[in-house]
């Protein structure tokens, strides 16, 4: 009688339907105060100095984060920063709610995942990370725009290139057949013709981009700005 009642009981618990955002939610749950600091310095700034409304909005880790220059490297267009370094993809799910939706972005670039496969997740479940946001997004923006910028092998993270490349592939296949997703190649450009990344494309760190990684970047990525 046991068996059968806790065998009932899973499965209701199975045929709970899921919403956009719940998995973010279930898995950053327990340490969603980590990026409190930084996601409260975004409220703050919002307040004393808004940003565009339905502007275009850069969102991830550190790549984002770090872009200091993105305001002049697209100038005249009205970009908002919103990276947060060392963050994963269901970071940015998890707190949509304070740093993406308020701003309601006719377009969105996403660059996120690396630090994912870093700490050690399989590039399917990353990806489905990133379907989760995708759909996050598109329940309340369903007509914004998103262009994942791919992520690119790095020196002081060779050995994951490979599952870089999975999740890479991933995501550009969904986006083939998805609405309002479109994938950014921007892998490839940091290989010399040795094909390992380019040493002064990268930081001392040997993980972020330089200003030159930067520049090379944009030119990626400006093709997909209105024009």
């Amino acid at each position: 009688m046991k068996a059968i009642l806790l065998l009932t009981l899973t499965s209701l618990l199975l045929a709970v339907p899921t919403r956009p955002g719940f998995a973010a939610e279930a898995k950053h749950d327990h340490h969603s105060g980590q990026w409190e600091k930084e996601i409260a310095a975004f409220e703050a700034s919002d307040k004393t100095n808004p940003p565009p409304a339905h502007g275009i909005l850069f969102i991830g880790s550190s790549t984002i984060r770090m872009w200091s220059t993105l305001a002049t490297d697209f100038p005249g267009q009205p970009v908002i920063n919103r990276g947060f370094g060392g963050s994963e993809i269901a970071d940015s799910t998890y707190y949509a709610g304070r740093i993406l939706f308020p701003y309601s972005p006719k377009m969105i670039f996403f660059r996120a995942g690396g630090n994912d496969i870093a700490a050690g997740e399989a590039p399917q479940a990353v990806f489905q990370d990133f379907k989760d946001f995708v759909a996050t997004v598109h329940a309340k923006l369903p007509a914004t725009d998103i262009f994942y910028i791919s992520w690119n092998p790095t020196p002081s993270r060779w050995q994951n290139r490979g599952k870089e490349k999975a999740l890479n592939d991933l995501v550009k296949d969904y986006a083939a057949h998805t609405p309002h997703l479109k994938y950014i190649e921007a892998s490839a450009f940091v290989l010399g013709p040795d094909g390992r990344p380019r040493p002064e494309l990268f930081r001392k760190d040997r993980l972020h981009f330089s200003p030159a990684g930067y520049k090379l970047l944009v030119e990626r990525v400006r093709p997909f700005m209105p024009k």
